[in-house]
């Protein structure tokens, strides 16, 4: 089955171009004053200096690191979906792999942190599987969540969380800059902002003229068993966004990030565009995206979508459709399907 595939060539010219924005007047920004004090996800964080090394839980977290020009303080990762993005991976790799997904709460304090990111608050937070942020404050470590997993969203009932208002790019930002803030280089996070808002302003516009609010669009991250329920985007999370972007529709209306769905129910809305998850990580079968492509080109419900008969697949991945510097790599691909299939107006 043939499908439109993202385009992380674009994000991995994001060093190169945040370097050529460092050198303008308008990336400028203020040197950090210390003691600083931040407000992330209901607590205040102190930092007496700019930490000199870190652990970040959450590809996400990792990459805008890296981003940034960080890779000397950061002393170990963990949860991982996918390759770090290619412009990094030499860097990244003499960086400690703590796991691949969930590390313990020993591992992570072993590297004697100065400070630990989480991209989900789940790792880090009240229920956090590898710690709460008062077991690391009881010993001197200062946490950072994104706020993207925090802002207007409840964790509370487990899984994936409840997102009561739509997701913004605007919280990414929010979390390159107090990063940058903590580490005393603000005039990258100016400049790293600057580049993901002009690729996101191109990538809306080149499909404005196409009118495309009546094109439904599903977005499919996995299944715990492929001719199961899928686990398909919510209403309020970063596939959202990039529809609301690009002015197509979400054919799934719930609050939950990533709802388990029949493919009976999305049958019945019948999405002009399947957008399917690409991820080296195999928690379940329908992680490959070889097998979802399979499924949906066998499966008697999903064969005859005329998604599918048309060939009407975006392949993306995984972390552009969660809250990370990706999400506009997502925009891209999408906005460049939607051209390709011909669809809008």
């Amino acid at each position: 089955m043939a499908a439109i595939r993202s385009f992380p060539s674009r994000v991995l010219a994001l060093a190169g171009l945040a370097a050529l924005l460092a050198l303008s007047p308008a990336a400028s920004a203020e040197p950090t004053q210390y003691p600083l004090t931040i407000r992330n996800c209901g607590v205040d964080v102190t930092f007496a200096k700019a930490p000199q090394r870190a652990v970040s839980i959450g590809q996400s977290s990792t990459e805008i690191l890296l981003s940034l020009g960080l890779a000397d303080r950061i002393t170990g990762t963990a949860v991982w979906f996918g390759p770090v993005l290619k412009a990094y991976e030499a860097a990244n790799a003499r960086i400690p792999r703590l796991a691949d997904n969930d590390p313990s709460f020993e591992s992570v304090v072993g590297q004697e942190p100065e400070l630990v990111t989480a991209q989900f608050e789940w790792h880090v937070g009240p229920q956090g599987s590898v710690g709460t942020r008062e077991q690391f404050a009881a010993l001197g470590i200062p946490t950072y969540i994104s706020p993207a997993d925090c802002v207007a969203k409840d964790n509370s009932g487990g899984g994936d969380g409840v997102r009561k208002q739509l997701f913004s790019m605007d919280l990414v930002y929010q979390e390159i800059r107090d990063l940058a803030r903590i580490f005393d280089v603000a005039d990258r996070g100016e400049a790293l902002v600057a580049g993901l808002q002009q690729r996101e302003a191109a990538a809306i516009a080149s499909v404005a003229e196409l009118q495309a609010g009546n094109v439904p669009v599903v977005f499919w991250f996995s299944s715990k068993e492929v001719d199961g329920e899928a686990f398909v985007a919510g209403k309020n999370g970063v596939p959202a966004y990039i529809l609301q972007q690009l002015g197509a529709r979400n054919v799934i209306t719930t609050e939950e990030e990533w709802p388990l769905v029949s493919w009976e129910r999305i049958a019945a809305a019948d999405p002009a565009i399947i957008v399917m998850a690409e991820m080296s990580r195999r928690r379940y079968p329908a992680d490959d995206t070889a097998v979802k492509q399979n499924f949906l080109a066998t499966d008697p419900v999903t064969s005859r979508l005329e998604a599918v008969r048309d060939k009407r697949i975006v392949v993306m991945d995984v972390q552009a459709m969660q809250p990370s510097i990706r999400a506009v790599d997502g925009i891209e691909a999408l906005a460049h399907g939607i051209k390709s299939f011909g669809l809008g107006g």
